[in-house]
């Protein structure tokens, strides 16, 4: 729902913004023809996990179920744009994703009790994304783009080499995936203003394996989702 919201305040910006953006008057006209340029990047992430049980989570009872929820959290960045041609640009967003996963636990004790519990994954991606822009023409001070890209993540806070006996999962540090996302960008005398959506895939198997850790011997493969809504403020 949270993520209904945010989309929502979107669309209403975007239609609100081109009343002032459509000016007469052509904001940054120098820009289209700039080789590259720079900017900075904030905004909101939503996280989960995607799962693949094992044959033992379905030979065995000790969980009757592993639901994996999304979990908030934020960006920060950089990003440097390389103008291709006049319709596709090269981008590079290095930033900071600092991200939880949520999971809810239906487990069954030695007794035949079942018990709930929620769980968090905490992670710090360090999150180097490099990204084709495929841009439409400029009507005045506004464009719509589209971008795809490749991404490697570097999860600062994974525990796959914890030696702590509470731990109830263990995530692996690297791992790489596909972007694909839209946006609009407003062009204003100084600056352009570019709020963007997009989904973060994560293709490899984060889950490490730890045969004392009971979910680990339930989940056969772990990837990460992330919908990350992005303000760009861009030179």
């Amino acid at each position: 729902m949270r993520i209904k919201y945010i989309v929502t305040i979107l669309l209403v910006l975007g239609m609100t913004l081109p009343a002032t953006a459509q000016r007469k008057v052509l904001n940054m006209a120098e820009h289209d023809s700039k080789a590259y340029y720079f900017g900075i990047t904030f905004g909101a992430n939503f996280s989960t996990y995607r799962i693949k049980y094992s044959q033992s989570f379905i030979d065995n009872d000790t969980f009757k179920a592993i639901q994996p929820d999304f979990g908030p959290g934020f960006n920060l960045g950089l990003m440097g744009n390389l103008r291709l041609n006049d319709f596709v640009d090269l981008r590079f967003v290095p930033s900071l994703a600092f991200a939880e996963k949520k999971v809810t636990l239906n487990a069954r004790d030695v007794a035949g009790n079942d018990s709930i519990s929620n769980r968090t994954v905490e992670s710090i991606y360090m999150h180097l994304p490099l990204q084709l822009k495929f841009k439409s023409d400029r009507i005045k001070n506004f464009r719509f783009y589209a971008i795809t890209g490749l991404k490697f993540d570097y999860d600062m806070a994974a525990n796959a080499r914890s030696r702590r006996r509470d731990e109830f999962i263990k995530v692996s540090a690297a791992d790489f995936g596909y972007e694909l996302g839209v946006g609009f960008e407003f062009y204003y005398p100084n600056f352009i203003f570019s709020p963007e959506i997009k989904l973060s895939q994560g293709l490899g198997n984060q889950i490490f394996k730890d045969h004392n850790i009971p979910l680990s011997n339930a989940i056969d493969v772990l990837s990460t989702r992330m919908i990350v809504i992005s303000l760009h403020l861009e030179g």
